[in-house]
């Protein structure tokens, strides 16, 4: 909020000096005139240095959530391939208890034939 409110202020010297120097010869500029301008300047400088460390620090943010989103990608993919080896493995468990529990019962059958 306060960068806003310097900018609106900045800008109104701006155009307050820009107003003033039409009234007066071009040639001709007065030492106050020169301070507000310089003053001006450095304002826009310091404005723009801030616009800057501003830009930079979204941009850090932005990089690290888009780091932290491509982590949760490759954690959910890690996840999915471990749950699928993991029903895979389960299936061939229970596709060998089923082998073993049909050979069992063949057996049985094949003694109470005999």
């Amino acid at each position: 909020m306060s960068k806003i409110v310097a900018t609106l202020i900045a800008g109104l010297f701006a155009t307050s000096v820009y107003a003033q120097t039409t009234a007066t010869p071009a040639t001709t500029t007065s030492a106050t005139t020169k301070a507000e301008v310089k003053a001006d300047k450095k304002a826009a400088k310091a404005e723009a240095k801030e616009e800057k460390a501003d830009v930079k620090a979204d941009a850090k943010l932005e990089k690290k959530a888009a780091e932290a989103t491509a982590d949760v990608e490759v954690a959910k993919a890690d996840a999915a391939k471990h749950k699928a080896k993991a029903h895979k493995k389960a299936a061939k468990a229970k596709a060998e208890a089923a082998a073993e529990k049909a050979e069992a019962h063949a057996d049985q059958k094949a003694d109470a034939a005999r």
